[in-house]
């Protein structure tokens, strides 16, 4: 199994996160190793691959996932339990215990944590959610109702699909400022990762607090997810983000 991992996250002992790829339990074409149960797959291979995905990371999946309905909105949930949470496209939570799950096929999915307060976050941030600002308004909920500071903030930005690869029509592009954009022929190139990470530039979070993958999703057709690329039979990858209690510190 091919797990992603965090260069900035891997310095805090208290925080697990990982971000899977196509490569786990021998998963053939077309979904590999896929944690949606809404694109065609079988269903219970895909929840043998989840229990299996959390179990590399050290979590038990049916006793500490929480997981949303992703809908492409700006709808940000507090979480204070395990399990399915409804729509809502960022949820976050001061519990240790909960894992959060971010999911991507190209979208951004965007981790985030408050190594003071010791809150957590995981965001998706399509061309949708990216231009209601759901990043920019999860910090906002940060700061409001956890008292972060952003000074605190640590933040990683997942693989996701490269500018040069993400066409989109004019009733797209006009949504967004030409920063962000590069004409191509009657379409349009639009630039998510960096449209998010001048969010986080914009709230003053440092930049040596700010994580952004290289990896383009459409690009990595040998271990990543891409539904640009796949089209309906694309699988989908997590990200994971979870803060251990002080009883499981024994574990490791």
């Amino acid at each position: 199994m091919l797990i992603l991992k965090s260069n900035l996250f891997n310095q805090f002992p208290e925080l697990v996160f990982g971000f899977n790829t196509k490569i786990g339990l021998n998963r053939k074409p077309p979904f590999h190793f896929n944690m949606s149960v809404s694109v065609g797959d079988d269903t219970s291979l895909v929840i043998e691959n989840r229990k299996e995905f959390f179990k590399a990371l050290g979590i038990n999946y049916e006793k500490n996932a929480a997981f949303q309905k992703q809908i492409h909105s700006d709808i940000i949930k507090q979480v204070t339990s395990c399990g399915q949470q409804g729509e809502s496209d960022a949820i976050i939570t001061d519990k240790t215990g909960i894992a959060l799950v971010a999911s991507s096929a190209d979208c951004p999915a965007i981790f985030i944590y408050d190594k003071n307060k010791k809150v957590i976050a995981a965001v998706h941030s399509g061309w949708r959610g990216t231009q209601q600002k759901i990043l920019e308004k999860t910090i906002d909920e940060l700061i409001q109702k956890y008292n972060s500071s952003v000074h605190d903030l640590f933040v990683y930005i997942a693989p996701a699909i490269s500018q040069k690869n993400y066409e989109v029509g004019g009733e797209v592009a006009e949504q967004f400022s030409e920063k962000y954009i590069k004409p191509s022929g009657e379409k349009f190139l639009l630039d998510l990762k960096s449209a998010n990470y001048d969010m986080l530039i914009d709230k003053n979070i440092p930049k040596e607090q700010i994580e952004v993958s290289q990896l383009c999703s459409y690009e990595s057709s040998q271990f990543l997810h891409s539904y640009r690329r796949e089209g309906m039979e694309s699988g989908r990858a997590w990200g994971v983000i979870y803060l251990r209690g002080n009883d499981e510190f024994t574990k490791y």
